[in-house]
């Protein structure tokens, strides 16, 4: 049996580990595990048979603009990165969080390692699992290494450059 992964999850604006462990099925296993991520095409196919404490997940090829008639159904939208190098799941995080508006639980999972973390949670990302063998101290930490940021993201609130101090000293 696969050791499941642990989850790390970011509440009140804090990384702390555990969580919901979802199960992500694939096409064809039957699912009766709950909760559960299914794949996109799946949940398309049959959005009925979404029942309560299920989510879909979606891989690097989906579009996520697939995604938008199944948010009101679902507890969570999970997005798989098959290798570390393989930035699409970044890209469909911020389209789900911005163009198509979801405020639920959005999960990343597959090969991620604790220093893509910070970037992940950027992007709109809240709830991570990490890969069996990666150090949950190390990915708190990654979390958690910076406190300001000059970008724009995902994330509620204002970059630095146009925070409240630089309005007041009129440099926004």
């Amino acid at each position: 049996m696969p050791e499941t992964p642990l989850t790390l999850r970011i509440q009140g604006g804090r990384a702390v580990l555990g969580g919901v462990p979802w199960s992500i099925l694939q096409s064809g296993e039957p699912g009766d595990s709950v909760p559960a991520l299914l794949p996109l095409q799946r949940a398309l196919a049959r959005p009925e048979g979404i029942e309560p404490g299920r989510g879909v997940w979606l891989a690097p090829g989906d579009d996520p603009l697939l995604a938008a008639p199944l948010l009101g159904r679902v507890a969570a939208i999970g997005v798989q990165f098959p290798k570390f190098a393989d930035g699409r799941g970044f890209s469909i995080a911020f389209l789900l969080r911005s163009r198509l508006q979801w405020r639920g639980e959005l999960h990343a999972f597959g090969d991620i390692l604790p220093d893509q973390l910070l970037a992940l949670r950027r992007v709109g990302f809240d709830s991570f699992a990490l890969a069996p063998g990666r150090n949950p101290a190390s990915a708190l930490r990654a979390l958690e290494a910076f406190s300001v940021h000059y970008q724009g993201s995902a994330e509620p609130g204002l970059p630095h450059f146009a925070g409240p101090a630089a309005i007041a000293q009129g440099a926004a």
